[in-house]
């Protein structure tokens, strides 16, 4: 099936544990020792561990808590978004060098589509490996790649060899490689979709392959035929460049569990706030306003409304997180809150609290009392 498809060289850059790798180079003393990036404090939850922390089963996710169980001589650091935003713009700008066709995925990973390339050269695999040098002498910081036809093998070709490596899967190995995957390792089956996986006796790609259409769709729904695809190595997805933000958002743990709403609606404050500032640096504004609540016992809700208008105002985002919180009765008290903004309007045209209140048929209440 892989002659009937157009061939790309697709390259899936990531770098390696590039939150902690940077406090490792800014800061010497921290260089082979186990760090996590966030996490600090008894409430703090790790955004990022080195691969010395992780050799003690530290990862993102974890709450620093755990993670000192784990690994007693694990040393927390603050995150320094700024520092990682410079950084990514000089890796950004070492791709561009290579191709135009750069999709970001988050800070610290992209892929590129290299087909054709700046440098007019045939071999993907040697572009890999330019590309990485050029990061390594800019910035002192290692990358691994995975290289290959679509993005779906590259992506997972990217994690083979880390760190500071890369992997080639060429279109001749294309299927073997796939047939041979543990099925944790296919991008998008996640931890319960595994243990779903392994009840109908699907282990690896081999055994997903051996199972029709028809049951992927009866098991799996809508994902059903995106897996019958991939594991013939069907994967068409494109480059974008110029990658839709789908949402912005902000959250804050806090240090104890807060059971008033009086608390909460001061602490959302400062998230609107945060989340405000975010929207209008990036020039958006959003329409559905969803409020993330954390409970003690760790259980998650969210509640969401969607307005008639975009916006990007402190102001009409926590009136609206505001009437989000009030819903309903908290179930237990909180230790997380978060604000996001979805539903985002794609021209960069962002609505302001003048206008809004320029328009007669929009009733928005903008003064508050705590």
């Amino acid at each position: 099936m892989l002659n009937d498809l157009p061939i790309r060289k697709i390259i899936h850059v990531d770098m390696d544990a590039f939150y902690a790798s940077v406090a490792q180079m800014d800061h010497p003393e921290l260089k082979g020792k186990p760090i996590a990036v966030g996490g600090g404090g008894i409430r703090g939850v790790i955004s990022a561990a080195s691969y010395e922390a992780r050799k003690f089963g530290v990862k993102s996710a974890m709450s620093g808590q755990l993670a000192l169980k784990l690994c007693p001589e694990l040393i927390f650091v603050k995150t320094d978004f700024e520092r990682y935003k410079a950084i990514s713009t000089k890796i950004r700008s070492i791709f561009l060098r290579y191709t135009d066709l750069v999709e970001p995925l988050s800070l610290d990973e992209a892929y590129l589509d290299v087909t054709k390339n700046k440098m007019g050269l045939p071999s993907a695999t040697l572009l890999a490996q330019d590309i990485r040098q050029d990061i390594y002498n800019e910035t002192g910081l290692t990358a691994s790649a995975g290289i290959s036809i679509n993005k779906f093998i590259a992506k997972v070709a990217s994690d083979y060899n880390k760190p500071n490596g890369q992997k080639t899967v060429n279109p001749e190995d294309v299927l073997p490689f796939i047939e041979a995957l543990d099925i944790r390792k296919f991008y998008g089956v996640g931890k319960v979709t595994a243990e779903k996986m392994y009840l109908k006796g699907i282990f690896t790609g081999k055994d997903l392959k051996a199972k029709s259409l028809d049951f992927l769709s009866t098991h799996f729904g809508k994902s059903g035929s995106y897996y019958y695809d991939v594991v013939r190595g069907i994967h068409n997805s494109e480059v974008k460049p110029n990658r839709i933000r789908k949402s912005l958002a902000a959250e804050r743990t806090f240090n104890e569990n807060l059971s008033s709403e009086i608390f909460m609606l001061e602490k959302l404050e400062h998230i609107a706030e945060e989340v405000a500032k975010r929207l209008n640096k990036s020039k958006i504004a959003g329409k559905t306003v969803t409020l993330k609540i954390k409970y003690s016992d760790f259980t998650l809700q969210t509640r969401s409304k969607t307005l008639p208008y975009y916006v990007c105002e402190k102001a009409i985002i926590l009136e609206t997180a505001k009437d989000l919180l009030y819903q309903e009765k908290m179930n237990n008290s909180v230790r997380l809150l978060g604000i996001a903004l979805s539903n985002l309007n794609t021209d960069k045209s962002v609505v302001t609290q003048t206008q809004l209140n320029k328009d007669k048929s929009v009733s928005v209440q903008l003064q508050f009392e705590f």
